[in-house]
């Protein structure tokens, strides 16, 4: 683990924080505003995939900026290459920067010092979450308003609740994807960026910001898999009707 000074509540903390945790009743708005009452699961799916997604656009999707456009010019080569965009003479990352962004990311950096700068493996995965990761969660809500839409014909209904639990398995399983490659290095290497000594950096900032994106992908593929076996019996019991 690393070492690192302990937790301060502030008030640039508290602003951190509170814009992180914004984005929850956001998503339970826009969720109760386009899916019927009567839907509950649909409610909590849409609730997910919105905050998935405005998480992915706008809190990930500032970092992966700040990694290409905040730096630091140095004057002599700090360490050996791979150096990232292939520039010697430039530190990248949210430390470098200035804005309110920039002061959010070194905040989170407090707890995993690798989203400080612009470590190599953690863009790669950024830049998949924010392009595709993102996108693919807003379509799965837009698809989900769109199934709970009554004036639909059973055939069109059917078509949209099929992608939407396509793209919905394929996304969940990217975020396990994703964690896993994010943290794994850590664990396979003792946590040395991660501040785990402090309570808060490690239940708040690393284990709930975090697991999120564990438990409930898990539940989308759990419900995903009824959902396809329901479809399955169903077909196969409509041949064995057929057939007799």
């Amino acid at each position: 683990m690393s070492s690192t000074d302990s937790f301060t509540l502030d008030a640039p903390t508290v602003l951190c924080i509170a814009v992180s945790l914004s984005l929850m009743p956001a998503a339970f708005i826009l969720s109760k505003a386009l899916i019927p009452a009567n839907k509950t699961r649909d409610r909590v799916l849409f609730f997910w995939h919105a905050y998935d997604a405005l998480t992915h656009l706008f809190i990930e999707g500032s970092f992966a900026y700040q990694c290409f456009f905040s730096y630091t010019t140095v004057t002599s080569t700090p360490h050996q290459g791979p150096f990232f965009l292939n520039d010697p003479t430039r530190l990248y990352g949210p430390a470098y920067g200035t804005g309110p962004t920039a002061r959010l990311w070194q905040e989170y950096a407090k707890a995993d010092r690798r989203w400080a700068g612009a470590d190599l493996t953690v863009i790669s995965l950024e830049l998949l979450t924010v392009f595709i990761g993102g996108p693919a969660a807003v379509y799965i809500c837009y698809l989900l308003s769109r199934s709970s839409n009554e004036t639909l014909t059973t055939k069109s209904r059917g078509s949209v609740k099929a992608t939407l639990w396509f793209v919905a398995i394929a996304l969940a399983t990217a975020e396990l994807y994703g964690g896993f490659m994010t943290f794994a290095p850590e664990w396979l290497t003792g946590s040395t960026s991660l501040a785990t000594e402090d309570p808060v950096y490690l239940w708040l900032y690393l284990f709930f910001f975090n697991t999120l994106w564990v438990f409930l992908p898990l539940w989308v593929l759990w419900e995903a898999a009824k959902e396809l076996r329901g479809a399955f019996v169903a077909a196969e019991t409509q041949v064995e009707q057929k057939s007799q």
